[in-house]
């Protein structure tokens, strides 16, 4: 058989342990054809074969990003963007900036703002928005996507300034005077605010589980197509070939469905369908409905995306015991016990995988318990049930994961470096059971490593050196890094095994789907502080060059 492509002179990280190495890989098609030595190799090669000299770097499986919102991500790309900004004169000069460029937006949107973004012992408020913006609506987005900051003329557009009435875990934040302060707490009291928005927020309703109230027009279609087709260009420039998002609706797969149509679907991509705590537990079957639609290996559903607790920063985090820097808060679930378990018992039933945002350690236990009643329920099966972020656990729930078989999808990004707002929060004493990876790890739970991109930079490279480096945020913490080839199989075999793709992606072996990624040099002999200075020179998916460095 002749090979499409050959790659020679390379470090093949097959991710195989029964063949973890080689120097050569050809591929027909969409397939890998062989994996070996280069003479074995080079006789697939044919006059029409492509040969790509490796010049001794590292050919691996194609990135999968187990964590991330594209459609946000990508629309993100044209919003104010307030990770690398820090104080007052430098976000006010920035806003007034992004005004300017702006003239006809309905509502001026800034993503990733620090939670302490003008000072330590900050936050923002609606006055320190207002002395930026003071005649248009503004809103910023804190970093993790769960607190909204809002401006008067914003809250005044959302008819919040006066509070609203909103489900347990939500929160319009109310001052002294009577009036809302600005800061807005998770789903419920963020959307009024995100409405406002030009493009009617579309690219935000997937956080809902919800379709756009009115059908897009054609030209909305297209802009809402070209803003993903530039979020894969993105994507596949960072090695990434297969990707689980975290939002979801029809409107996305449909949307998604068009662009493979267009052949600009460079990644694979599965989309969950998002059951809020509102809804009743008879619209799984719209995720049902999802799943049997959309079951290609470039586009699929079958998962379904829950909320339980919040963050750490905004309280919302549901904890075992209080808040270190907040006597009495242990924050509220969105899910109560009772209910997560009558949710999980049906979408197993079902036959649905079940991905869960839990990020206190009563809400990683909450998640673990309803897991187990579906177990009980409707008898053990190959679910791959899973938990995202995990950032606290209690250690009596630590071995459950490997007993029930539920994968730990967490993000190197996540994890706080000295002392944050997050790690006051969390505290000395329970601060052993932060980002617990490596426990985790230890116990036989399967570890998926992703970035949750907007929340953090999508970059597989800079994820890697940031597990393999990380410190302990407190003296005398337990280190929590995994080895370097532990580390790279949660960015690539275990995603394909949490994605139920094991079977196709995330190895490098004969008969596989050809999705791989060619560094810019060996990353075993590059020292872990230095490989995000690594690029990433091609990725390849399902056989076709999606990025290749010029």
């Amino acid at each position: 058989m002749t090979a499409s492509i050959i790659f020679i002179n390379a470090h093949v990280l097959t991710m195989d342990d029964e063949a973890p190495r080689a120097e050569a890989l050809a591929i027909e098609e969409n397939r890998i054809l062989a994996v070996g030595d280069r003479d074995l190799v080079m006789s697939h090669a044919g006059p029409d074969t492509r040969i790509v000299d490796g010049n001794g770097a590292s050919l691996m499986p194609g990135f999968v990003e187990s964590h991330l919102h594209l459609f946000s991500g990508a629309y993100g790309q044209t919003l104010l963007q307030l990770a690398d900004i820090k104080g007052f004169d430098a976000m006010k000069a920035a806003v007034e900036a992004f005004s300017a460029s702006r003239p006809h937006e309905g509502l001026l949107f800034a993503q990733g703002a620090d939670y302490e973004i003008l000072g330590k012992g900050t936050r923002l408020d609606r006055h320190a928005l207002d002395a930026m913006c003071p005649d248009r609506p503004l809103a910023v987005m804190a970093y993790d996507f769960h607190t909204l900051f809002a401006n008067t003329a914003a809250l005044k557009a959302a008819g919040l300034l006066n509070g609203k009435s909103l489900p347990v875990g939500n929160e319009v934040v109310m001052g002294e005077d009577g009036f809302a302060t600005g800061e807005l707490r998770e789903k419920f009291a963020l959307l009024p605010v995100l409405d406002l928005r030009t493009s009617g927020g579309r690219e935000m309703l997937g956080m809902s589980g919800v379709e756009p109230p009115q059908t897009p027009t054609p030209d909305e279609w297209r802009e809402d197509m070209e803003t993903l087709k530039a979020g894969m260009r993105f994507v596949a420039s960072k090695g990434i070939t297969s990707m689980h998002n975290m939002d979801g609706n029809r409107h996305l797969l449909e949307l998604l469905s068009d662009v493979e149509k267009d052949g600009e679907l460079l990644a694979r991509i599965s989309v969950p369908f998002h059951l809020t705590r509102e809804m009743p537990l008879s619209e799984l079957e719209r995720a049902s409905a999802m799943t049997r639609d959309f079951t290609g290996d470039k586009l699929s559903c079958g998962r379904v995306k829950i909320f339980v607790d919040g963050v750490i920063e905004s309280g919302t985090a549901a904890m075992l015991a209080e808040y270190s820097d907040r006597p009495g808060l242990r924050g509220d679930p969105i899910f109560d016990a009772e209910s997560f378990k009558q949710a999980a018992i049906e979408a197993d039933r079902r036959g649905l995988q079940i991905a869960v945002h839990a990020i206190g350690d009563a809400a990683v236990r909450i998640t673990l318990d309803g897991y187990q009643a579906a177990r009980e329920a409707n008898g053990p099966r190959d679910s791959r049930h899973r938990i995202e972020h995990v950032e606290m656990i209690d250690p009596a729930d630590i071995g459950r994961f490997a007993e029930l078989g539920v994968v730990a999808s967490v993000q190197p990004l996540h994890a706080p470096v000295g002392e944050t707002p997050t790690s006051r929060s969390i505290g000395p004493e329970r601060a052993p059971y932060a980002y617990a990876w490596k426990m985790l790890h230890e116990a036989g739970a399967t570890i998926a490593f992703s970035s949750d991109w907007p929340i953090v930079p999508i970059d597989p490279l800079l994820g890697i050196q940031t597990a393999l480096t990380r410190k302990p945020h407190l003296p005398g913490l337990p280190d929590q890094r995994l080895g370097l080839h532990d580390v790279l199989a949660a960015f690539t075999r275990n995603g394909a095994y949490v994605g139920h793709m094991d079977d196709k992606i995330g190895t490098l072996k004969p008969g596989m789907l050809a999705d791989l990624v060619l560094l810019s040099g060996d990353i075993e002999a590059t020292p872990a502080e230095e490989i995000a200075a690594l690029e990433i020179r091609m990725t390849i998916c399902d056989g076709r060059v999606t990025h290749e460095a010029a």
